[in-house]
């Protein structure tokens, strides 16, 4: 067993989905009154580690057997899965089963937590993250192939992730850290969705429908822009109606990456290496807007 191999089919870099949404959900629990359980956290972020590794190397095989990953011929550090299916550092059947094994060790550390609490929520939340985690390219459902699979991880890693950890800090469900996960759940949406404009050409043959294949690249590049512009209306609008704390406001030192990613997508999404520093961008902005407002609601609490 090559490890290199596998770290690179975990993918591990694209953990920071998790991570950001498991830390921000603790920290509003902690923010609001409540004590902050490190062991707890550290369970909850194993867990949900477990479960988003255990669906990128589901997504691996289900992308291998539709042919999507296959026929790419444009592969790039965020899109075109792994690769190491199709360069044959690692067997399609080794792939398959090592997800299984993922999301039974994520499952294991999530009936463990639910046991601690004193409700079934955790369990709950964990069976539909798992479903969608797994059915997200998996037959019958094959989420991702239907227009709609970007909602579904917006979703899954912005109020699944942040309403699940402040319950487990917490114990009662908040609709303020739901809320306050829309940021989050936006931008990592947004990571997906402009990872789809370098697989176009391959989920288009493969009849994989994602936004960008259903809208066509240059509608599909509106809503990006409206994205982004959108994620700071949110911001300001949870500001307002005092979801977040005042100074959470310095959220907005993140739009120098905003800026310079709507400049670039602008000018290069109809191409490949061209595009690819927006994509970096994405990614960082996720991780920027997120890393603020965990910053600002522990210095909302540290101050008063």
């Amino acid at each position: 067993m090559n490890l290199t191999n596998w770290l690179k089919a975990f993918r591990l870099p694209f953990l920071t989905a998790t991570i950001i949404p498991v830390a921000l959900g603790s920290v509003i629990a902690w923010n609001h009154g409540g004590g902050f359980n490190w062991f707890l956290f550290f369970l909850t972020t194993l867990g949900i580690s477990f479960l988003h590794i255990g669906t990128n190397l589901a997504n691996d095989y289900f992308d291998h057997k539709s042919g999507n990953d296959d026929i790419n011929k444009t592969p790039t550090p965020f899109s075109g899965g792994s690769r190491v299916i199709q360069e044959g550092s690692i067997k399609a059947k080794s792939v398959f089963l090592a997800a299984l094994g993922f999301f039974a060790l994520g499952s294991i550390v999530g009936l463990y937590i639910n046991r601690l609490l004193d409700s079934n929520f955790i369990l709950i939340l964990g069976v539909v993250g798992v479903f969608f985690g797994f059915f997200y390219t998996a037959a019958p459902f094959k989420i991702g192939y239907y227009g709609f699979g970007e909602l579904v991880v917006g979703f899954c890693f912005g109020p699944l992730v942040v309403v699940g950890a402040y319950y487990v800090q917490a114990q009662t469900f908040n609709t303020s850290a739901a809320l306050a996960s829309l940021p989050v759940g936006i931008l990592i949406t947004m990571v997906l969705y402009i990872n789809e404009f370098l697989d176009y050409a391959a989920d288009k043959a493969s009849k994989k429908n994602t936004l960008v294949v259903v809208l066509g690249k240059k509608k599909a590049l509106s809503l990006y822009h409206s994205l982004l512009v959108f994620t700071y209306l949110v911001i300001i609008a949870l500001l307002v109606f005092e979801v977040l704390p005042l100074i959470c406001f310095i959220a907005f030192l993140s739009a120098p990456l905003a800026f310079k990613a709507f400049k670039i997508s602008k000018e290069n999404f109809n191409k490949i290496n061209e595009l690819i520093p927006a994509n970096a961008l994405t990614i960082a902005l996720h991780l920027a807007v997120g890393v603020l407002l965990i910053i600002g609601f522990i210095l909302d609490k540290v101050i008063a």
